[in-house]
C-alpha cells in the first residue's frame, strides 16, 4: 500500500496500536481553535518527535491554505529518515481526491504518504450529504474503488472511513460491500468512526465494535492474504470517546486509534490520545501478559504537545487528566504527607513518564509536613516540633485564601513568622534635643509597647537602630536613601537600607513605604535587620 517500512513492519505485529493524530485536522474543525501557518507547522515537528504514526495534516481541498499547510508538512516529512505518514482528507469527489493527492505528494517519496477518503453510510447522514446519490448505492461503492484506485496508482496510501459507521443500522451489507470495495482497491487501513459520539456498550449487538468485528472477520476471510488496519475514530459528545477507542482495541480487532491531544475537536471532541497512549500503556499487558498491547509514542514529550495545544488552540482544564496542570499537584495534608514519602503514593503513573512534574500546593488542608517540605526546599529549618504551628501561622496569615499559596507567599509568611520585630504600630516624636520612638508590637521577646528615647541631633532612626543593638548587636547600615513614589500631598516616601551583620559578607535589604519619611526609614531598617536575623539563626547550612 506504499506504506514507509517501519510502518508495514509495526503492522504484522498484532500488537501495536497505531496512533493517528488528527490534532491539525479535526481539532482544529472545533470553533476557535484554528491556529496560523506557523503553529501547524511547529505542531507537526513536535508531532514527530512525539513518535505519532500518522499526522492528518489537514484537509488540502478546504482552502488554498490549508493546501498549503498540508504540502509544506509533507515537504518537511520528506527530508526526515523517519517519521509520521503525512495524511489528507478529502471527499469522493474528482476535485478532492486530486487535491490531496498533490498535497501529500512530497512525502510519497518515501512511502509515508496517505489520503484519507470518506463517505457517509448513516442513513440519516447519508440523506443530507449525498443527495440524490444516496439511493444509488452501487454507485457509491464504484466510485469508492476508482478513488481509492486513483490513490494508489500515484503512490499514495489510502484509509476509507465509511463516515458515520456506528449509526448504520440497516446499511450493513452496503457498508460491507463499501470496505470490500476500498480493499480490493488497495486501501489497508479501514476506520470505522463513531462519529456522532453516541456509541456506548449498552446498545448491546448494535454496538460499533460487535459491527467493527464482524467487519474485520468478513474481510479477512474475503482477502485471507491482506494485512487490514482496522481503525476508530471517537467523538466524545456522551464523554465515552476513549473508552469505546479502547473498547475496540481491547475487545475488538482495531490496532490504530484516531483522535486530537487534549480531546480538541467538533463539538465535544474526539478521543484524548494522551489519556489513550497512557492507558494502554498502564494496562496493555492484561489480556495478554505474554504479548502486550503497546504503542511506540515517545512519553516523555506528551506533556509539550498538551501544553502547545493548550497555548495556541484551546485552553486545557486545570484537573485535566494525565497533562492537566493539575494532574500531578497535591495539596490535602493527607496526600502530600504521603507523596514526600512515596512520589506514587497517589499518582496512577510516574508523572515523569509525561513530562510533568509532581507538585505540592500549600492550602488549607495541608499540614505541616507540607509546610516544612517547602521551607526546607527553600533552605530554612522548620523542626518537628514547630511544624504544625508555623503551618497553622502561614493558614491563618492566608485565611482567606482557599485556593491555595504560591511557594513565594508561603515564604513570605514564613519569615513573618520568624521575624524578631513585627511592629503593628510605628510612632516617634522630637522635643528638644531628644528623640522618642513607640513600637507597638513584637519585639524580639517583648510584646506589647516599646519606648526608647535617645538625646542628640539625630533622628528616630537612630533611636530605632539604638534599641536594636541592646538587644540584637552587630547590625550596621551601609547604605540608606529615601525617595519619592507618586507626586503631590499623596505623595509616598520609599526608604532603602542596606545593612550587613558583625564580620559578614552577605547584604541585607530593607525597603519600605510610608507617606511619613522617618517612620518609611524604621521600616526598612526592621525589614533588613529581620532578614539579617533570620539568615543567621535559621537558615540550614
Amino acid at each position: 500500500c506504499g506504506e514507509m517500512k517501519k510502518t508495514e513492519d509495526n503492522m504484522n505485529n498484532s500488537r501495536h496500536v497505531r496512533i493517528f493524530d488528527t490534532t491539525l485536522r479535526d481539532g482544529q474543525q472545533c470553533p476557535g481553535a484554528g491556529m496560523s501557518f506557523e503553529n501547524n507547522l511547529e505542531y507537526a515537528r513536535l508531532a514527530t518527535a512525539l513518535g505519532v504514526d500518522i499526522l492528518e495534516a489537514g484537509f488540502p481541498s478546504a482552502s488554498k491554505l490549508d493546501f498549503e499547510i498540508v504540502y509544506e508538512i509533507a515537504r518537511d516529512r520528506s527530508g526526515l529518515d523517519s517519521g509520521p505518514i503525512i495524511a489528507g482528507l478529502c471527499q469522493l469527489r474528482d476535485e478532492q481526491v486530486d487535491s490531496t493527492i498533490a498535497a501529500v505528494e512530497p512525502a510519497a517519496g518515501q512511502h509515508a504518504a496517505m489520503m484519507h477518503i470518506y463517505l457517509p453510510v448513516d442513513p440519516e447522514l447519508m440523506q443530507v450529504s449525498l443527495g440524490a446519490d444516496a439511493d444509488n448505492k452501487s454507485e457509491l461503492v464504484k466510485r469508492v474503488y476508482n478513488y481509492i484506485r486513483r490513490a494508489i496508482t500515484a503512490g499514495v496510501a489510502v484509509e476509507f472511513s465509511p463516515e458515520g459507521y456506528s449509526r448504520q443500522g440497516e446499511n450493513f451489507d452496503f457498508v460491507t460491500d463499501c470496505i470490500r470495495a476500498a480493499v480490493e482497491a488497495g486501501a489497508r487501513t479501514i476506520n470505522c468512526p463513531d462519529t456522532i459520539g453516541g456509541a456506548c456498550d449498552f446498545e448491546g449487538e448494535e454496538y460499533f465494535v460487535n459491527k467493527l468485528t464482524e467487519h474485520a472477520a468478513i474481510i479477512a476471510r474475503e482477502f485471507p492474504n491482506v494485512e487490514i488496519v482496522w481503525s476508530t475514530h471517537c467523538h466524545n459528545d456522551f464523554g465515552l470517546a476513549v473508552q469505546n477507542s479502547l473498547n475496540a482495541v481491547f475487545k475488538g480487532p482495531a490496532r490504530q486509534i484516531e483522535g486530537c491531544f487534549n480531546g480538541v475537536g467538533e463539538r465535544a471532541g474526539n478521543a484524548a490520545l494522551e489519556q489513550c497512549i497512557m492507558i494502554i500503556k498502564q494496562f496493555g499487558a492484561n489480556v495478554n501478559p505474554d504479548n502486550p498491547l503497546y504503542t511506540t509514542i515517545n512519553t516523555e514529550h506528551l506533556q509539550k504537545v498538551s501544553n502547545f495545544v493548550d497555548r495556541y488552540m484551546l485552553p486545557r482544564q486545570p484537573h485535566w487528566p494525565v497533562t492537566g496542570h493539575n494532574a500531578a499537584r497535591h495539596s490535602s495534608g493527607g496526600h502530600t504527607n504521603a507523596i514526600l514519602k512515596n512520589p506514587l503514593a497517589y499518582q496512577p503513573f510516574d508523572p515523569a513518564a509525561v513530562g510533568q512534574e509532581i507538585s505540592l500546593v500549600f492550602g488549607p488542608l495541608s499540614g505541616g509536613n507540607h509546610a516544612k517540605a517547602i521551607i526546607e526546599e527553600n533552605g530554612y529549618v522548620c523542626t518537628n516540633a514547630e511544624k504544625a504551628r508555623i503551618a497553622q501561622f502561614i493558614k491563618d496569615t492566608y485565611s482567606e485564601r482557599r485556593k491555595g499559596v504560591t511557594d513565594k507567599e508561603l515564604m513570605e509568611a514564613y519569615f513573618l513568622f520568624r521575624s524578631p520585630i513585627v511592629p503593628e504600630e510605628i510612632d516617634y516624636w522630637r522635643s528638644k534635643d531628644t528623640s522618642e520612638i513607640l513600637l507597638v508590637g513584637k519585639f524580639f521577646d517583648q510584646e506589647g509597647e516599646v519606648r526608647a528615647s535617645y538625646r542628640g541631633k539625630d533622628s528616630g532612626l537612630t533611636t530605632l537602630k539604638q534599641l536594636i543593638d541592646k538587644h540584637y548587636p552587630g547590625i550596621s547600615i551601609d547604605h540608606y536613601a529615601s525617595e519619592s513614589v507618586g507626586s503631590g500631598i499623596h505623595a509616598v516616601s520609599r526608604s532603602t537600607i542596606i545593612a550587613t551583620y558583625a564580620d559578614e559578607t552577605e547584604q541585607y535589604t530593607g525597603v519600605a513605604d510610608d507617606q511619613d519619611i522617618g517612620k518609611s526609614a524604621m521600616k526598612a531598617l526592621i525589614a533588613a535587620v529581620n532578614k539579617a536575623y533570620i539568615n543567621k539563626h535559621y537558615k540550614l547550612r
